[in-house]
């Protein structure tokens, strides 16, 4: 009967606007501190005469105001749970779909007290969808295009046994093929973005560049590793706009035929404007950023004593996730896997058995995140491992930090749930179950939220490094509430 009867009261609720809610919110408001006004002196009355002193109305304000401060968090309560949450909610889910590129309706349950404003927001986001739809099927259908095309460019480059190295005007390397890959991991770790001179002997490839920016003819010179153990007959040859293609024989390089050797670049580096990368990191837009998101799988919950077993990581450049470039690597922890830490992540000892650790792993993942922010859903759990080992490991990670639980609050508001699998769902990323609570699984998600989360942040105003930071800090407690 009583489920009965809330069900009506929502009904007949339902069909109030939304101005008259509000002013029933401010006559309960207004009858509430008149009725602990009237009750107040009632009482107060009936103790001046048992005393027969003043003391009766001294106790009726005192009684009055604190029935009326009562009320008032009573009031604000119900405002802030049926009407400033809803409101923050759809305004979230409806930016989501706007700028993220979010499908599906609305939820409007929790925007059910609104009057007209949930429904219409509903039909803006339906008319949203249907729009994007068939954007989304004409891009589609040349996406497909394109990697038919960059499949077949592909095998043509792995036939020739040379590899190809693609510069920009400022030295960063924009594209390199599968056999150039082999080349540049001898001597670093492969990144779209990174200085050519991080790889090659600065004197001597400085020297074949002025020449070739002398003369405009291809160079042919012999390109040495910074310490001077290898060496490759490489040839220099100038490009349109700018820049430089590398071409390194390779035919003396062991490399495996059944090896995936696939095409990386980002065309949109070529117009990166020189020294944008001098500019202070706090002015730099977002989206020039380079990310390096990881995630790590460990022995237990206590970075003070625990150790890692699994790191995974990718990076995320111009807004994009840079296909071909990630870190999938098992942990030596050097002491037994507990069985209940085992259950989650399925990381066994036999598994780390013969793999690095994580002194060799952290040296490789801050070569990885070279000159980028580094990013983490609870950064502070993760980079505590790294930190404890930083000594060993002879790096200082003094990396910028992102973390997409405080982005997370700074979008869709701190009293919204947080986890990264509540993220996901809220921004239609999909975490296969297989690679869930895997370190390059939960990696690839974060990068992923990450990249719907950066248009919704703009969109919002917040276009550089800095205003980000600057907004993340004032959600910090949720951080140490989390750890």
């Amino acid at each position: 009967m009583s489920a009965l009867s809330a069900t009506e009261d929502n009904a007949v609720l339902a069909k109030l606007s939304l101005r008259l809610r509000i002013f029933l919110f401010f006559c309960l408001l207004g009858l509430g501190g008149l009725a602990s006004v009237g009750l107040a002196l009632w009482f107060g009355y009936a103790r001046a005469i048992e005393t027969t002193t003043a003391n009766g109305f001294t106790f009726a304000a005192i009684l009055a105001a604190f029935l009326i401060l009562g009320l008032t968090v009573g009031i604000w309560l119900l405002f802030d749970e049926n009407v400033a949450k809803p409101i923050e909610r759809l305004a979230s889910q409806m930016r989501s779909r706007a700028h993220a590129g979010v499908e599906g309706d609305l939820d409007t349950n929790a925007a059910r007290y609104l009057g007209d404003l949930a429904p219409a927001a509903s039909a803006v986001t339906r008319q949203l969808n249907d729009t994007a739809l068939s954007t989304a099927q004409a891009i589609a259908h040349e996406t497909a295009r394109l990697t038919a095309e960059k499949a077949r460019l592909t095998a043509l480059l792995t036939e020739i046994p040379v590899a190809t190295i693609l510069v920009n005007p400022n030295g960063q390397i924009v594209l390199y093929d599968g056999q150039a890959a082999e080349v540049l991991a001898q001597l670093g770790v492969p990144r779209l973005n990174a200085q050519i001179s991080e790889y090659f002997d600065a004197k001597s490839l400085g020297a074949a560049v002025n020449k070739l920016g002398r003369t405009g003819m291809d160079v042919a010179f012999t390109a040495h590793s910074p310490d001077g153990a290898q060496s490759f007959d490489t040839k220099l040859k100038p490009m349109e706009g700018g820049g430089y293609l590398m071409v390194i024989d390779s035919q003396t390089l062991e490399i495996s035929p059944d090896a995936a050797r696939p095409l990386v670049y980002d065309f949109d580096l070529l117009d990166q404007q020189r020294g944008a990368a001098e500019m202070d990191i706090l002015d730099q837009p977002l989206r020039s950023l380079c990310f390096s998101v990881f995630d790590t799988e460990t022995t237990g919950l206590l970075p003070h004593k625990d150790d890692v077993v699994q790191l995974g990581a990718v990076r995320v450049l111009n807004g994009r996730i840079v296909e071909g470039e990630q870190i999938n690597q098992l942990v030596d922890p050097g002491r037994p896997i507990p069985p209940a830490s085992t259950k989650v992540h399925k990381v066994t000892d036999a598994m780390v058995r013969g793999q690095p650790d994580i002194r060799t792993v952290g040296k490789r993942f801050h070569d990885f995140s070279r000159e980028a922010v580094i990013v983490a859903h609870n950064a502070p759990f993760d980079m505590a491992f790294l930190h404890r080992h930083a000594k060993d490991t002879g790096v200082t990670w003094d990396h910028p930090i992102l973390d997409t639980v405080l982005l997370s609050a700074v979008l869709f508001g701190a009293s919204e749930t947080h986890t990264l699998d509540a993220l996901c769902a809220r921004l239609n990323v999909t975490i296969p179950q297989v690679l869930r609570h895997t370190a390059l699984g939960d990696a690839r998600a974060t990068a992923e939220v990450l990249v719907k989360m950066l248009p919704m942040l703009e969109a919002r105003g917040l276009t550089s490094f800095g205003q980000v930071i600057e907004e993340t800090r004032r959600h910090g407690r949720l951080l140490e509430d989390l750890n």
